[in-house]
């Protein structure tokens, strides 16, 4: 069993593609898949279904990926404390970004990290903040910018808090509330929402904001982009809770009040695994990331 070999299959499970794979690992994709066979002929097990549309693990398979992943994590740590003698000259960093970042402008910070690394391979993988979590521990992804949530403030990451930020309640400009500059939450029951999915805090806040303000809320449409979201509010179809940021920007017009009765507001922190050593690449994205956002207090432990 090759070190390569590992690579290539936890390549696999991510992408779920032999190409994509192979193009991650830079390689030829005949090459990958001839790879893949060895190790399964090694371990007399089959480790990947194959279809003509997609690729799927096999049990045996998913119990490799999860063993291949910590050996693979150990591994580059061991790398990168040897790379830090010398700073960041290459390596690899995977960042996690929520659908909607309010604030933080993770372009600006990955193109000024750019300038400055431009030998460090950069991936970036969009989820929930629940989906986001599961990575980190699973160490598919070095760091995250996420919202904690109820489920995830009792595992185990470590939180640089960045930015904090009020969420609003946002109708269309023909609605019944529109130019109120204040809205109880408890005024838009019985209103069809349009929502982000289950998994995001915005949602989150959104099923126990108004279990708190006596309603269960009908959702008509989801969604985890915030500008189709407001579009979808422009055109009449519903009512939305959003971060002021998306709802006050440039965008299809809606009316926006500030919400009371709760008040709500979502958070955006940078997030790893705790106890992981972290690479001189995502070391130098921490600290780039925590200057930029002036970050006042210090990282949180969540028990696990």
């Amino acid at each position: 069993m090759e070190l390569r070999q590992l690579r290539y299959l936890v390549a696999l499970a991510d992408e779920r593609h032999f190409t994509r794979a192979a193009a991650r690992e830079h390689i030829a994709q005949p090459a990958l898949s001839q790879q893949i066979r060895r190790l399964e002929a090694e371990v007399g097990l089959a480790l990947v279904e194959r279809t003509t549309r997609k690729v799927a693990l096999t049990g045996a398979g998913e119990l490799l990926v999860a063993r291949a992943r910590h050996i693979l994590s150990e591994l580059d740590a061991a790398q990168a404390e040897l790379q830090t003698l010398a700073g960041v000259q290459g390596g690899r960093l995977s960042v996690g970004a929520l659908h909607t970042m309010g604030p933080v402008d993770l372009s600006l910070l990955l193109a000024s990290f750019h300038r400055n690394h431009p030998a460090v391979e950069l991936t970036v993988r969009e989820q929930s903040s629940e989906e986001l979590a599961e990575m980190l521990r699973d160490d598919v992804i070095d760091l995250a910018f996420l919202s904690v949530t109820e489920r995830i403030q009792r595992r185990g990451l470590e939180l640089h808090p960045l930015v904090s930020e009020e969420l609003v309640a946002v109708v269309p400009t023909q609605h019944p509330l529109a130019g109120r500059d204040v809205v109880r939450l408890a005024e838009l029951a019985g209103e069809p929402f349009i929502a982000f999915r289950t998994g995001s805090r915005l949602r989150e806040l959104l099923d126990s904001g108004a279990a708190g303000a006596g309603f269960d809320p009908r959702i008509a449409l989801e969604s985890n982009e915030s500008r189709r979201i407001r579009s979808l509010v422009s055109g009449g179809l519903g009512v939305a809770i959003l971060p002021r940021s998306d709802a006050g920007g440039p965008g299809a017009p809606v009316s926006i009040a500030r919400l009371v009765e709760p008040e709500m507001r979502r958070d955006v922190s940078l997030a790893s695994r705790a106890g992981r050593r972290h690479s001189p690449a995502a070391t130098a994205f921490l600290a780039l990331t925590r200057r930029v956002y002036d970050e006042r207090e210090p990282p949180a432990i969540i028990e696990r």
